[in-house]
């Protein structure tokens, strides 16, 4: 953002009334015409946008630059600090496979990812796809998928350069360095490949953005030529692929966030049909992995609310001959299985803290690994080997920076391979970590995670951003963030309130703040803000709520019904006008939304139950802190027009308090900037907008 003089006048969008009545109940939407007719060309090209509604956004964006353009020193400030704690020519552990071993690295003052191999003992390494070079003629870059084909000759990859999620595979040669003829476009990101390495699967996006059709291409070929080999027929259903534990199967998973089904296709006799594992029942999910003739699942069957692990032999893995092996043990949540040739590992969550559980198959013996702190996060990171005894996983938490460790299941040795680095320093031993319980409205203890200063008082008088989400059983884990050191640095308390509607307190908590039960997601916010204010962390107006997509839902739920908590609020593409969008079951996620949220199509409950509160629909005449909603115009899963009719419709309705403001990037999609310096442009703003709310942001902080 650059100098602004005087702030302008906020812009009015005009009311243009358009009225519908479902289940006998009249809604009228006034800002309905910021939802372009032909959003499905914006997404593929955004040039074709109404100009009315162009006009518009580049007004409201013209508005927020102009009550924030006096923080753009302090934004400039924040982004050299940010970037001074990344590792510029950082690189990931090789991972081996075969004769080689695998990595990811950055170049200094590089954008994108290279892509690279090494002799698997060490030696030269060799890239083989260099992102800034990709990017260098497209105003967005992101990579999808990359994957080495068995052989070790060729690298199937995938970008977008348009934010919009529809990704191109293209196939490099490792010899050469060029790219094959082939091209697929319009996909999700990821492949496949068959084992004699001359075709590879993947998945389609239709017209309205779903991953519904898994084909198979044939290298050297058209892909109008492609083969289909799996099509779903439930458009509340989305359907991914990945290669199995032991690299024999290609798994095609379909689901819904209630139901699962998985086929399996021998990648060694890639034009068989893909055969059923399990059929799909409702209410019951299930993953899998395999080892010889057996297959390990991880599933929800049985009423197991935190999941169990079951076996199945290969050749008939129906329920009926599904068996205990790990049993269900309430409060303990199953998060995920790996398996190799020797041990099954599973990572757990018990009390919102995760373990990582080894077995080793032929003697049946158990042990864990886990740390000590109060707040942590703990992440296996899986291997391209499968006849090893070697675990990969990461650690960190609000204050220790990520660390990446080797560990040798049979002789229980660990080793560490990477600490992250922060080139501007970082004492672990200036911070404190802790952890408190807010009691909620029904009397749910909601974990709260904290990060501050050594030395704070506890006198209310300092400022805190409080991070939530909420939605579709996702934790947030008490993980490091360097970025978040330019709040904390300046007296800010860091906060992670984790609500019902997440998985942190296990699958349980997550059915506790969904559906019917949503509002205990919001009110459960409330209550982490209200115990961090008793605990005299923070006081009222003093706190910042941030949440994106799902989370920015919560963070309008919140600004309606607690907003008198908060000095500001930022919602990054919040999922705010979330009736309308389960009304119109055109748009990507709709119907596959339909489990978490409520059909509002076909039940007046659900209807009722989303009227009652979704953000924009619960719009008052009342006073509101101030807020910053960010969007993107190619944004296929939160639309642009959600948070641009929301900030229209506060505007309009609000009787004081403010300013709204509305950003909305007009060349990215859901996940904002694609470089890894140009997004942390994007924090720095949020940051600023928190250090302004919170009467900070004068020149020099």
């Amino acid at each position: 953002m650059t100098q602004a003089k005087t702030p302008s006048q906020p812009p009015v969008a005009p009311r243009r009334p358009h009225s519908f009545t479902r289940h006998g109940i009249t809604v009228t939407d006034d800002y309905a015409w910021l939802k372009d007719a032909k959003w499905q060309e914006v997404l593929r090209n955004p040039a074709v946008l109404d100009l009315d509604i162009r006009k518009y956004l580049d007004e409201e964006n013209a508005y927020t630059e102009s009550l924030l353009g006096h923080t753009a020193g302090l934004q400039k400030t924040l982004v050299r600090e940010m970037r001074g704690r990344i590792k510029e020519d950082d690189s990931s552990v090789p991972s081996p496979d075969g004769p080689f071993a695998y990595f990811r690295r950055f170049r200094e003052g590089g954008q994108h990812e290279l892509f690279g191999r090494m002799p698997r003992d060490g030696g030269e390494g060799q890239i083989v796809l260099d992102g800034d070079a990709l990017a260098r003629d497209h105003k967005y870059f992101k990579f999808g998928g990359s994957r080495h084909s068995h052989d070790h000759r060729l690298q199937a990859w995938s970008a977008d350069t348009k934010g919009s999620e529809y990704f191109s595979v293209r196939v490099r040669d490792w010899a050469t360095g060029a790219d094959l003829d082939d091209l697929v476009e319009e996909t999700d990101g990821g492949v496949v490949w068959a084992a004699d390495c001359k075709s590879f699967f993947y998945v389609k996006l239709d017209d309205n953005h779903r991953p519904m059709q898994v084909w198979r291409h044939r290298l050297g070929t058209r892909q109008a030529d492609d083969t289909l080999v799996y099509e779903e027929q439930d458009a509340g259903w989305f359907t991914h692929l990945h290669e199995s534990t032991s690299g024999r199967f290609c798994v095609i998973a379909g689901g819904d966030h209630e139901t699962s089904e998985q086929r399996l296709i021998d990648l060694a006799n890639p034009e068989a049909p893909p055969r059923l594992v399990a059929a799909r029942e409702e209410g019951v999910q299930y993953s899998l992995a395999d080892r010889g003739d057996e297959l390990f699942i991880l599933t929800n069957a049985d009423d197991a609310i935190d999941f169990k692990i079951v076996t199945a032999p290969l050749g008939s893995p129906e329920r009926k001959n599904w068996r205990d092996l790990i049993p269900y043990r309430p409060g303990i949540y199953i998060i995920d299985l790996d398996l190799y040739a020797g041990h099954l590992v599973r990572l757990e969550r018990a009390n919102a803290l995760p373990s990582i559980v080894i077995r080793d198959l032929a003697t049946k013996e158990e042990h864990a690994i886990a740390f000590d702190e109060a707040a942590y996060s703990l992440d296996t990171m899986g291997s391209y080997e499968f006849e090893t005894t070697n675990l990969r996983f990461a650690y960190s938490s609000m204050t220790t920076p990520s660390e990446v460790y080797d560990y040798d299941m049979a002789r229980r040795t660990r080793t560490l391979r990477k600490r992250q680095e922060i080139p501007s320093g970082h004492d672990a031993a200036n911070y404190v970590t802790t952890r408190i319980m807010a009691k909620a409205h029904d009397g749910a203890e909601v974990p709260v995670s904290i990060l501050h200063r050594r030395g704070l008082k506890l006198d209310g008088a300092a400022p805190l951003l409080l991070y939530g989400y909420g939605s579709y059983g996702m934790a947030m884990p008490a993980s490091f963030n360097a970025n978040r050191l330019s709040l904390v640095d300046r007296g800010f308390v860091y906060a992670i309130a984790h609500i019902r509607g997440g998985a942190d307190k296990g699958w349980g908590w997550y059915l506790d703040g969904k559906r019917e039960k949503k509002t205990n997601s919001f009110d459960d916010f409330a209550a982490s803000a209200r115990a961090l204010i008793d605990a005299k962390y923070t006081s009222a107006k003093r706190i910042v709520g941030h949440g994106g997509s799902a989370g920015g839902m919560l963070m309008g739920a919140v600004a309606n019904r607690a907003g008198e908590l908060f000095a500001g609020i930022v919602a990054e593409v919040p999922f705010v006008d979330v009736l309308n969008t389960m009304l119109d079951d055109t748009l990507p996620l709709t119907p596959p939304e339909w489990p978490e949220w409520g059909n509002p199509i076909e039940s007046e409950t659900d209807f009722r139950t989303i009227l009652s509160y979704s953000p924009y629909d619960n719009v008052a005449a009342k006073d509101y802190p101030a807020i910053l909603a960010m969007g993107g115009l190619t944004d296929p899963r939160v639309t642009y027009w959600e948070p641009a009719k929301w900030i229209a419709r506060l505007r309009a309705t609000m009787t004081g308090g403010g300013p709204v403001l509305l950003r909305t990037n007009m060349g990215a999609g859901h996940g904002g900037a694609s470089g890894r310096f140009d997004r942390l442009d994007e924090v720095a703003i949020v940051y600023a907008f928190a250090l302004w709310a919170a009467g900070m942001a004068e020149a020099g902080v």
